[in-house]
């Protein structure tokens, strides 16, 4: 698989954001010219060179705008869009893997009217290496939190200078590890962004790590083996058994498990494989150990035979290698964290290691990395709000995390839904892909919110068939809701179902 698709798979929520240009209110008449933002100066800061690009018909980014490039402190990289049809707001953008390169996955924003901002967060490699943190504390922390704070903040006063206004408000909108920076924003930086959108965050990113080393140790006992232990057509297998046992368990056959938590299959029971086989099932699916309780959640039920499910992130056997750290990205972000954050040992190996001592041995790591702190007092304080959304059969990061999360912010503050909504998606992958509807409007979700007071109790999801027609919708209903079908209408149509509160299974 290309980086070009790898990327595809865990930045796809840039397709949420590309909205229509006819709803921009230009506030730029009398803003500088492109050229002149070469020129503006701030601490620290070096502007590399500013571009005027051309409206375009297609293609992502479509408004015309100027392309601002530059450097904060010697190694934070980032790029502004600054529209022409400017419509007074800030969006900045997250960036998925461990990143090293500019990345923006709110970019498509700048159609609207947003000025956009995206950053590399202080250094260079692939999605998946992490070799650039050997032995470097200073590109871990700008990792870990401080570089999206320092981009935001210079980006700002970019928009603010070539603009000759403030913006009137400000957003964040990321997925996988831009979720996570999403997180961070609202836990450490309550000031910088009125609205954020986080997807699929990987808020503990030392849980998930141990994580995907239990599941490496499971279908890679032997480092040096050769072939995968899950072919394709037996996950779909798997799948199929159980999609089949827990279907109807919401009350609709339709192919998608509305919670997963509902679904108590046996996975000794399956066909189709081998004792070793389903030993290995069981440890995926089951919990993280640590050294007195659980590490980290375990890994719902879904998402097993879809080709950017299993194949891509846990067992590997897709048809092409995904990344050049190891056969499948659970592998390879697992055991590059392990090497390069936490041992500082490029030859670690990954099968003698007692996951049980994870916490301890990364604990430093998780001071900077991990975005589970649930005190969130001081956004709420500044009537800022924050959506945050999962696929329930995400295979890469387990939805049961953010759902862990959400609930022990709830726990401390009963008023969370006053600023803080999470919204479960069934039969979504990372961020996208999967049977279920996995397209939704979240910026017009969270501005509503934001600048209208307007809570999100009902935000609905589509799904694109071949040719971009869309084959279904669904509401997606502030957790703990869920959709019920109301018992008539089509089961393809968001209209035929209601948002109500279950027991917790």
């Amino acid at each position: 698989m290309t980086v070009r698709v790898l990327r595809g798979l865990i930045l796809a929520p840039i397709l949420y954001l590309q909205l229509p240009t006819s709803g921009a209110q230009s506030h730029s008449a009398s803003h500088m010219t492109c050229d002149g933002a070469t020129a503006i100066r701030l601490p620290d800061v070096k502007i590399s060179g500013a571009t005027a690009v051309p409206a375009a018909a297609t293609g992502a980014i479509r408004a015309s705008h100027c392309r601002v490039n530059g450097v904060i402190g010697g190694e934070i990289k980032f790029t502004l869009l600054l529209p022409e049809a400017w419509n007074g707001k800030f969006m900045m953008g997250g960036g998925g893997g461990y990143v090293g390169r500019i990345d923006n996955q709110a970019q498509a924003s700048v159609n609207a009217g947003y000025a956009t901002a995206g950053t590399d967060t202080g250094h260079q490699g692939g999605l998946t290496d992490a070799t650039w943190a050997l032995d470097n504390l200073e590109r871990q922390l700008h990792f870990g939190y401080l570089a999206i704070h320092r981009t935001a903040e210079v980006a700002k006063a970019i928009v603010r200078t070539y603009y000759a206004s403030t913006e009137s408000h400000s957003y964040f909108s990321g997925c996988s590890n831009g979720g996570r920076q999403a997180l961070m924003e609202a836990q450490r930086y309550a000031d910088d962004f009125d609205g954020i959108v986080a997807g699929a965050p990987a808020l503990d990113f030392v849980g998930l790590a141990a994580e995907f080393i239990k599941d490496v140790q499971a279908v890679f006992p032997d480092p040096h083996a050769s072939s995968p232990m899950f072919s394709p057509e037996m996950l779909k297998s798997i799948e199929a058994q159980i999609v089949e046992q827990c279907d109807a368990l919401d009350g609709v056959k339709d192919g998608l498990m509305e919670d997963p938590r509902r679904c108590s299959v046996d996975v000794g029971a399956l066909t189709g494989v081998s004792d070793a086989q389903r030993a290995a099932l069981k440890k995926v699916y089951a919990e993280t150990p640590g050294k007195n309780s659980a590490t980290y959640p375990g890994q719902p039920f879904g998402g097993e035979g879809e080709g950017a499910g299993w194949p891509t992130w846990i067992t590997g056997g897709g048809s092409q290698l995904v990344s050049p750290q190891g056969p499948s990205l659970r592998y390879a972000f697992g055991t590059q964290f392990f090497k390069y954050f936490v041992f500082g040992d490029p030859a670690w190996d990954y099968a003698r290691y007692d996951v049980r001592n994870a916490r301890a041995d990364a604990k430093l790591a998780a001071t900077f990395l991990n975005a589970t702190d649930p005190n969130l007092d001081a956004f709420k304080a500044r009537g800022h709000k924050l959506i945050m959304w999962h696929g329930w059969s995400d295979p890469a990061l387990t939805a049961l995390a953010s759902v862990k999360y959400y609930e022990q912010v709830q726990a401390r503050d009963a008023g969370v839904r006053d600023y803080f909504h999470l919204f479960m998606m069934p039969g979504v992958l990372h961020c996208g892909g999967g049977p279920g509807p996995d397209n939704a409007d979240w910026t017009p979700a969270i501005v509503e919110w934001v600048e209208h007071g307007k809570a999100p109790d009902r935000v609905i999801a589509r799904k694109a068939a071949a040719g971009g027609a869309v084959s279904r919708t669904r509401p997606l209903c502030p957790y703990p809701q869920h959709a019920v079908y109301s018992g008539s209408g089509s089961t393809d149509e968001a209209a035929s179902f209601v948002c109500l509160l279950s027991p917790k299974p």
